[in-house]
């Protein structure tokens, strides 16, 4: 191999470890985006009605994961007014949690060379219209709102030239919510696309989207969108 062949490859390897080391850290100042729907039918305003929650998969109950995702999802629920019960026996409110992310695909993409931030792993399905509130904590979120229709794409702000390819994954949580009598009261889904496969990342953000101006508007699905910390979680 002749000097400047070599030299070649050295500088791609190197360009090649920059570009990656890039896209990691606009994945950590990135917003978490999640598409939630929510459908309620008289779910009582919470007055302590009492709540226990259950594994909606059966493969998941008692686990410790589980349990850790649960405790979450507790947490918002108490923030909110509603208190644990002793079992779900007893419970005013049953609650039933599910979470999961798929093993991922392939995205391929020739973009421009651009510094900015879009959103790297999905245009989005829909136009959304921003609304800015702030939550029970007093911090600043915004929902979107879809307007019309829109096409599903991917795009990239940090590669210039060539074709990149990316592992990206669906992940998601379900919530249900039974009265002591059976009968459904709402029931709800948060999903998101990253190039994160973690859920000890994941569903923290999941469930956040989920409780942001719970229980929402009966029917509509809105893109939250959670601005990441001041010293975020690194996704990988």
């Amino acid at each position: 191999m002749s000097p400047v062949s070599f030299s070649l490859r050295k500088l791609k390897i190197a360009a090649a470890s920059l570009a990656l080391a890039l896209a990691g850290l606009a994945a950590c100042a990135a917003p978490f985006n999640a598409d939630v729907s929510r459908f309620q039918a008289q779910l009582p305003a919470p007055q302590g009605q009492s709540f226990a929650i259950v594994a909606d998969d059966p493969a998941l109950a008692g686990g410790l994961e589980f349990a850790q995702y649960a405790g979450y999802v507790a947490q918002n629920l108490r923030e909110l007014g509603y208190t644990d019960a002793a079992s779900p026996q007893e419970a005013n409110l049953l609650v039933r949690f599910d979470y999961g992310v798929d093993n991922g695909r392939e995205r391929i993409d020739r973009s421009p060379f651009a510094y900015g931030y879009r959103d790297p792993f999905y245009s989005g399905w829909y136009d959304y219209q921003p609304i800015v509130f702030r939550d029970r904590q007093g911090r600043t979120r915004v929902s979107y709102v879809p307007t019309r229709p829109w096409g599903y794409g991917f795009y990239d702000p940090w590669f210039d030239g060539g074709t990149e390819s990316y592992t990206v994954y669906t992940s998601g949580i379900s919530l249900k919510i039974d009265d002591a009598a059976g009968k459904r009261l709402f029931e709800g889904k948060a999903q998101a696309l990253s190039t994160s496969n973690r859920l000890q990342y994941l569903v923290p953000n999941l469930v956040e989207a989920m409780f942001t101006d719970f229980p929402g508007d009966s029917g509509k699905t809105m893109r939250i969108s959670i601005a990441p910390e001041d010293q975020p979680v690194q996704p990988k």
